[in-house]
């Protein structure tokens, strides 16, 4: 596929290139990824034979089509309990956190193009094969599939930080870093909208079968157009190419000194980072993996008001994260705010809106619009961590922007093991009042998780971004070795 621009930018920085058609494929990229992780969420409420009898639920239950009787019956082909249904939710995330650090290492070495590639196919593929894996195997089956489906993408968030940290200026990080990752809030909307609408035509089936399909057209797309680097792109203006390589802050392209991990993992503000990311993903897949149920078993709506609910947050969550990526580097390049002040200031701002949103839509009872107004804004506001958290790991390393992201994303997405288990055991009668327990956690961890950042973060590169210095430590400890023996 040939990729070409219109007219010759005479400020790269300001036009749109190939950079920015890079951007809009990673974002793709990672959109189909959340699709295939999470629309499995919205098909499992109509999967299971779901079943709650009246002695088991409390006052505050609201009614079941505008009855009174307290007995819900759910139809379905599979009888998994709440406890199983959680373990099968959470089951992506075990293959997921093992292949991060993997991932971000193969996509420093050997180039995004393909580590990408491979987790498209493996995805797309498994996402496929998922009603007969299902129907055949059971709930044992599905989860085996899910944790390969994580295993494949592992190396997504670590591949495009590395993808990031070769096409984008330092000025630019905020705009192009919120083009890429905005397409997570997208694929949560699609895998939540369409899903529903899917499951109403077709069945639960009809999910699987055709986001995986697309998944298979889109690697062939990816495979054909992407390229590594400004230097391997044959189509790039001389001019852009330039203004990438000098103001990336990425010292080298190739053969980088071995990754220090020493000083990575003793780095205070990366562990700060790595606390913000886990409250992030925390509130986040807390929302992603079960609002639709908690709209399914406390609020009783249909697949299709379902689907349309719970996929409104990431709607609003893309569009908060675009306007922010603007407005960040706006502050940053035109008002000459600090870097770590900004970065600081909308990690506070997207922790405080879910915080708070999740849990005043668990006090509005079964009023519907109320608690779908609560999740949408508090969600919506979560849009500002894309320009606050996500892209912080390029501004302490561009060079090894893709460890660093698998080191954080990894740690970060065992909350993605952690709450949907955890919310199937806090929650086995799906009443209002064990779901509000589930809100009040994810309002301490949010919370908690961004004074630790505000304490220990910073948009400053840290000194072993640098390779001669990188080189310089390295041979220090061998030179302190070769003495003491």
């Amino acid at each position: 596929m040939r990729l070409s621009i219109t007219s010759v930018p005479t400020r790269p920085e300001n036009k749109w290139g190939i950079r920015h058609i890079t951007g809009v494929m990673g974002f793709f990229t990672i959109a189909l990824a959340y699709i295939q992780r999470f629309c499995l969420s919205l098909a499992i409420t109509e999967m299971v034979n779901y079943h709650s009898e009246g002695g088991k639920i409390d006052a505050q239950t609201c009614p079941f089509e505008q009855n009174t009787t307290t007995e819900i019956k759910y139809s379905g082909e599979f009888n998994w309990d709440e406890e199983t249904q959680g373990l099968i939710l959470s089951s992506f995330f075990w293959g997921y956190i093992i292949n991060h650090v993997p991932g971000g290492l193969m996509a420093e070495r050997w180039g995004v193009k393909w580590v990408l590639g491979v987790s498209i196919f493996v995805s797309s593929s498994c996402t496929f094969i998922t009603p007969p894996v299902s129907r055949t195997f059971g709930s044992w089956g599905l989860i085996f599939l899910r944790i390969v489906i994580g295993l494949g993408q592992g190396p997504v968030y670590p591949a495009l930080n590395v993808l990031l940290s070769n096409w984008s200026s330092a000025n630019e990080r905020g705009r192009l870093g919120a083009i890429v990752f905005a397409g997570a809030y997208v694929g949560n909307f699609i895998s939540m909208a369409i899903s529903g609408i899917i499951i109403s035509f077709l069945g639960w089936t009809g999910v699987f079968y055709i986001f995986g399909g697309i998944g298979i057209v889109w690697l062939i797309i990816w495979m054909m157009a992407y390229h590594d680097t400004p230097l391997d792109h044959p189509y790039i203006k001389e001019d852009e190419r330039t203004h990438i390589t000098t103001t990336s802050g990425k010292t080298c392209y190739k053969d980088l000194p071995g990754t220090p991990w020493i000083p990575m993992l003793t780095s205070v503000p990366l562990w700060g980072l790595v606390i913000a990311q886990y409250g992030h993903d925390w509130g986040l897949f807390t929302i992603i993996t079960d609002l639709p149920k908690y709209m399914r078993s406390v609020l009783h709506v249909s697949v299709k008001e379902n689907g349309a609910i719970s996929g409104l947050p990431y709607l609003g969550m893309m569009l908060f994260s675009v306007i922010t990526g603007w407005f960040v580097d706006l502050l940053i390049v035109k008002f000459k705010w600090s870097t770590s002040l900004v970065r600081k200031i909308f990690i506070t701002i997207a922790s405080v809106g879910p915080a708070f949103g999740v849990v005043a839509a668990s006090y509005s009872g079964c009023d519907m619009i109320s608690a779908t107004v609560f999740f949408v804004f508090g969600m919506t506001i979560m849009g500002a961590y894309i320009p606050g958290l996500k892209v912080n790991a390029l501004d302490l390393s561009p060079n090894y922007a893709g460890t660093l992201m698998a080191l954080v994303g990894g740690i970060g997405a065992i909350s993605g093991i952690v709450t949907p288990y955890l919310t199937g055991i806090l929650t086995p009668n799906s009443t209002l009042l064990e779901w509000r327990l589930v809100f009040w956690i994810s309002f301490a961890v949010i919370m908690g998780s961004n004074m630790a950042y505000l304490i220990m973060g910073t948009a400053d590169t840290q000194w072993w971004n640098d390779p001669d210095q990188v080189r310089n430590y390295n041979n220090g400890k061998e030179k302190n070795n070769e003495q003491a023996s």
